[in-house]
């Protein structure tokens, strides 16, 4: 099983620090994992890779604005890296384990659901 994981963090809580106009204080972020070696049916009866996501949201440390970016000169890229680094390896590696965890659970389910007498 080979999962790809990707960041999508586009939705952001700015305001004014230290004469800093729409600095980003808060990212509203979600992790998705797909895995690219299976797949399940969608509701029309498609093939589509299955696949997870977790949301949440992550306060930044705005203390030391010294190397301050415009937020016209934002890219996701950036943003993502703020979240990485203010959410930490070992809170990230949890994050990637429970998403493992879903797909396995959705490739392999423990629980069925059956009619009696159907």
């Amino acid at each position: 099983m080979a999962i790809n994981y990707t960041w999508d963090v586009k939705t952001v809580d700015v305001k004014e620090i230290d004469g800093n106009a729409d600095t980003v204080f808060n990212v509203h972020w979600r992790l998705k994992a797909e895995d690219d070696a299976n797949t399940v049916k969608d509701f029309l009866g498609n093939d589509v890779p299955v696949s997870t996501s977790v949301y949440g949201t992550q306060s930044l440390d705005t203390s030391d604005l010294s190397d301050f970016t415009a937020f016209a000169d934002l890219t996701a890229s950036d943003v993502q890296g703020w979240v990485e680094a203010a959410m930490g390896e070992e809170a990230i590696t949890n994050l990637k384990s429970g998403l493992d965890a879903q797909i396995d659970e959705l490739l392999n389910p423990v629980v069925q659901t059956k009619t009696i007498g159907g």
